[in-house]
């Protein structure tokens, strides 16, 4: 049991990072990431140790979220109102606005594709293990992945391909 528990305590950091990339709230991430944790323990009899426990735990994450997601569709959207007025700043530099641009394109892109984007661009995971996480064939995710890059490039201004001309 107690090598199961450092399994799990070694993944914890990325799968708040995945959490906080695919809800863009630290409460809700943290929140997902508990529920996650929970579920894994208490139906470790369910893990099959042929496969990476990394690969199981992004499964349960991806599904909760995708629970969570279906709920509060249904719920309807909520709102959080803060009393406390945010103070305007300008951006110390022009690569914070690209990376909030980037941010926003990203929470504008299809779930599926937002999904398999952050799972190998963030996390790094490879393709396989990534297509098997969210439970589709290779070739699917290489699809979603290429449609989430070719909407980002359209979304952030910059071409899919330079502008070529031929020079005599």
């Amino acid at each position: 049991m107690n090598d199961f528990l450092d399994q799990l305590e070694t993944c914890v950091p990325a799968l708040r990072r995945y959490a906080r990339a695919l809800t863009r709230n630290a409460d809700l991430a943290d929140d997902l990431v508990q529920d996650c944790l929970e579920r894994a323990i208490s139906r470790r009899g369910l893990f099959r140790p042929t496969g990476a426990v990394r690969a199981w735990l992004f499964t349960i994450l991806l599904n909760l979220h995708r629970n969570a997601l279906r709920a509060s569709h249904r719920r309807g959207e909520t709102v959080d109102i803060d009393m406390v007025p945010e103070l305007s700043t300008p951006a110390a530099q022009p690569g914070h606005i690209a990376l909030a641009e980037l941010a926003r394109a990203i929470d504008t892109l299809p779930p599926e594709q937002k999904e398999a984007l952050l799972l190998v661009t963030l996390e790094g995971i490879p393709y396989a293990e990534a297509a098997g996480i969210i439970g589709i064939p290779l070739g699917t995710l290489m699809s979603r992945l290429g449609r989430a890059r070719a909407a980002l490039r359209t979304l952030t201004g910059h071409p899919a391909e330079p502008h070529l001309r031929t020079v005599k």
